[in-house]
């Protein structure tokens, strides 16, 4: 498959659904009274998505892979505020688990494609 888009990366792809999983596990009623916690790991998770798309967008490699990092670190902020919800009991350890591990399936995923693009 010939990638002309950025919604054709599967990394983004990825990216969209961890987006939506997590606007769904802030939904929960023990977020009601975390606002700032709630936003900012919406945020964080929207951040992934969009860095990915505005690099794939400046049509430059370098360009690309410095948006690629800034997603990857995003990965890894959205990883802390996990165990910040975790550990205040406002997700149960299913939904930890599968969050936690689609960031770390997009970041091992975003640092193969840096790899990549770093080869050619």
């Amino acid at each position: 498959m010939m990638i002309e888009r950025f919604e054709d990366l599967e990394v983004w792809q990825l990216s969209r659904k961890l987006v939506k999983d997590v606007y769904e596990l802030t939904s929960g009623n023990k977020f009601q009274n975390d606002f700032n916690l709630c936003r900012h790991m919406q945020k964080t998770a929207v951040s992934i998505m969009s860095n990915i798309a505005e690099g794939f967008e400046r049509q430059s490699k370098k360009e690309f892979i410095r948006f690629l990092y800034t997603a990857k670190g995003s990965c890894g902020e959205l990883r802390s505020q996990l165990y910040v919800a975790f550990d205040l009991t406002y997700i149960e350890e299913n939904g930890f688990n599968e969050i936690f591990s689609l960031t770390e399936l997009i970041s091992k995923s975003i640092a193969g494609f840096i790899k990549y693009l770093r080869k050619f």
